[in-house]
């Protein structure tokens, strides 16, 4: 049996889907085609969203994914559900004790509203930004695959804690959003930081194409294609099309609806009533994560200083 030897935990909407690609193209790294298992949270899907995404629970079917992976120096696996699910690192450390831990963070307020734009897109969202982060706050039913958790994926002190706790900061890695994708000349300055942090050689970083930034804003090209793509019926028939070994509907996204049925435009602004909202929420989560890692974060606060702008209705 293989098991994974790092883990890429998120946040949700940071880069890992970015990051997973990068590191896909190094000879010496295995990642399955399944980009999210989500087997360490062992979620339990509400009945509205269960099959929105590809869940596995069953160890033997996570670690078939990792049938082909003996080979290689680093294999890894990307699922964000773990940095905010409180039981993870612990399931994680009992199985792989030194597993490498590479978490992304972003201003979570940015984060809040990449979510929700994904959401819109996908067509898993209709009301306005302001609107949905409060009525998913005051849910009284919440997690991974039950709700949203715009606002909860954001409040990374006690995320980071866990894994800083379990596994030592020597074996845990933090990176910027910022840092990914800011030109493709610094993506590739952090994918060689990632790369010396799996004891891995960087001759290779040729050859790792950093250009195309994953998830990018974009929208449906006609409104059928965003009710087809919220729909549970179009994505159960797409996890039975494309079994879980070709990457199930993770695949499905990435080739053919983000190619073929979404166009790029400018990212509408946020609007001042929810970013003041989400501030007063983040700003004491900030103070606690930066004391925990004994540095500031600016760019985790780079929402903080924006212009006012008129609200978008999605």
């Amino acid at each position: 049996m293989t098991w994974p030897n790092f883990f890429i935990v998120g946040a949700q909407n940071c880069g890992t889907t970015s990051l997973y690609s990068y590191l896909k193209q190094h000879p010496d790294v295995f990642m399955p085609a399944l980009k999210e298992p989500h087997y360490f949270a062992q979620i339990t899907p509400s009945r509205e969203q269960r099959y929105l995404r590809t869940i596995i629970r069953d160890r033997g079917q996570y670690l078939k994914l990792f049938s082909h992976a003996k080979d290689y120096k680093a294999i890894g696996e990307a699922s964000p559900s773990y940095l905010w699910e409180a039981n993870a690192p612990a399931r994680i450390q009992k199985a792989v004790p030194q597993a490498k831990i590479i978490i992304l963070l972003r201003d979570p307020i940015e984060r809040a509203y990449s979510h929700y734009l994904m959401d819109v897109r996908e067509g898993l969202q209709d009301l306005p930004f302001y609107e949905a982060v409060r009525r998913d706050w005051n849910r009284d039913k919440k997690g991974w695959s039950v709700s949203q958790l715009y606002v909860e994926l954001g409040l990374y002190a006690a995320q980071v804690q866990r894994y800083l706790e379990l596994f030592g900061a020597d074996r845990v890695l933090i990176l910027m959003f910022d840092e990914l994708t800011r030109s493709a000349s610094n993506g590739k300055s952090v994918v060689a930081t990632v790369l010396q942090f799996l004891e891995l050689s960087t001759e290779p970083l040729h050859q790792i194409d950093t250009c195309f930034v994953e998830n990018g804003f974009a929208i449906a090209r006609w409104p059928w294609a965003r009710r087809m793509a919220g729909a549970n019926w179009v994505r159960f028939v797409g996890q039975l099309l494309v079994p879980i070994s070709l990457g199930s509907n993770h695949t499905i996204k990435r080739l053919i609806y983000q190619r073929y049925f979404v166009k790029a435009v400018p990212k509408p602004p946020i609007d001042d009533k929810a970013r003041d909202w989400l501030r007063s929420i983040y700003d004491p989560d900030l103070d606690a994560l930066e004391r925990l890692l004994g540095k500031k974060f600016p760019e985790l606060r780079r929402s903080w200083q924006l212009a006012s702008a008129p609200p978008w209705y999605g």
